[in-house]
């Protein structure tokens, strides 16, 4: 009886402490400038129910896939699991404090652009973002 209480005890503290894991994750990580690739990911605690979508972007990616291979293994080192939703592209424009998202990744299909949006607004708030 008294490992059953041990065992649920530690599976309570575990599914606290991957949730909380899961909220130190930045919801946004894109280039600073220019025009790129971008992917909307979500990413679930593992054997577990807590999950988020998250924007990651950058002109160092030749494909979209690039992107996902590099999120992907960082996610599962946190005890996370990752699907990408789609992909398009980002165009920042920090001087004018512009965002821009809009098309779509052959591999993954498009991401929903407005969740990108409202998870770049919340990083972003004194920018004007677009879709399209």
């Amino acid at each position: 009886r008294v490992s059953t209480v041990a065992s649920a005890t530690r599976s309570t503290t575990l599914t606290v402490a991957m949730t909380d894991a899961l909220s130190k994750i930045p919801d946004v990580e894109i280039d600073p400038e220019g025009t790129f690739k971008y992917i909307l990911v979500n990413v679930k605690v593992k054997d577990g129910d807590a999950s988020k979508e998250i924007v990651r972007g950058t002109k160092s990616a030749e494909y979209h896939n690039h992107i996902f291979d590099k999120v992907s293994p960082a996610m599962e080192a946190l005890g996370m699991e990752c699907k990408c939703l789609g992909g398009g592209k980002i165009e920042h424009n920090s001087q004018e404090k512009k965002l821009r998202v809009f098309g779509e990744s052959t591999a993954f299909g498009k991401a929903d652009h407005a969740v990108s949006a409202e998870k770049l607004k919340t990083v972003f708030n004194n920018y004007e973002i677009t879709l399209g």
